[in-house]
């Protein structure tokens, strides 16, 4: 079977606390676009369990891959055979959108369906919690306020039809430990569950992302794709995640491909 991972951005994101188990309590909405990678699962015809992947390169060994890691979970709870998967990889890495999220969380319901396992969402859910912080918002994979670690949900209205994203991968990327180690955690001056309801139109002041003070400090160059979009026209634009992509929202299509060569840059109406 073929599945289509996609990516997401973040709308808001505010760090909170450092909690006792490493990891910080955060308020952010994630917001799923169709910037996608291509994955095959196929019972394997070998008895052995093989991964190959094309396109965007990766790094690290080939069983710490999250497809892989998530494979592993499975097989390790649930009659699930051998596999044969392949990954082409177009959501850029590095870049705050949950590419590498996405591919597991997808690699479980895949493999859910392929084996006629019927687990839950919320089984699913759990198992991709335990593959990554905001592996589990994609198996639900719809606009949610998350919480915690980023693996807590609840409902957010927010309503972006008719407008037009543009998100813009520099060449350089952000390893997510750099970026929080940098931040302070603290109280927002406002809720994100009563900014986010908002117009769209009164973001631009109100709704934060945490990470940009400190990534834009050292990579200048990610802060001023941010100026760019706003100078191009842009609603509403800031960082993804913890960076490095960028993201503006426009109220008319348009193309800016060639405004921002280097980078890769996606393109869609909302």
């Amino acid at each position: 079977m073929i599945v289509f991972p996609n990516a997401k951005i973040n709308l808001g994101l505010h760090i909170l606390s450092k909690r006792p188990d490493g990891f910080h309590n955060l308020e952010t909405v994630f917001f799923p676009v169709g910037w996608c990678d291509v994955l095959e699962v196929v019972r394997s015809e070998n008895n052995e369990t093989d991964f190959t992947q094309t396109g965007t390169r990766t790094f690290g060994d080939v069983n710490t891959n999250l497809c892989m890691r998530a494979y592993h979970l499975m097989a390790s709870l649930h009659p699930v055979g051998p596999v044969q998967m392949h990954l082409h990889k177009i959501i850029p890495i590095g870049a705050g959108l949950g590419g590498g999220s996405s591919d597991a969380a997808f690699t479980l319901m895949a493999l859910n369906t392929l084996f006629e396992l019927e687990l839950s969402s919320a089984k699913l859910q759990e198992y991709a919690s335990q593959l990554g912080s905001d592996c589990a918002f994609f198996i639900r994979n719809a606009t949610a306020l998350a919480t915690q670690k980023g693996d807590q949900f609840k409902n957010a209205d927010v309503n972006l039809k008719g407008y037009f994203l543009v998100v813009i991968k520099p060449r350089v990327s952000v390893r997510t430990a750099d970026a929080y180690s940098e931040v302070i955690p603290g109280k927002p001056e406002n809720s994100l569950s009563s900014v986010i309801r908002m117009p769209v139109t009164q973001w631009k002041d109100v709704l934060k992302n945490d990470f940009e003070k400190s990534v834009f400090k050292k990579r200048p160059s990610i802060g001023k794709i941010k100026e760019k979009l706003y100078a191009m026209g842009a609603v509403y634009a800031s960082m993804s995640g913890s960076g490095s992509a960028v993201y503006g929202l426009f109220r008319n299509p348009v193309d800016l491909k060639s405004n921002f060569r280097g980078s890769v840059v996606y393109q869609a109406a909302l």
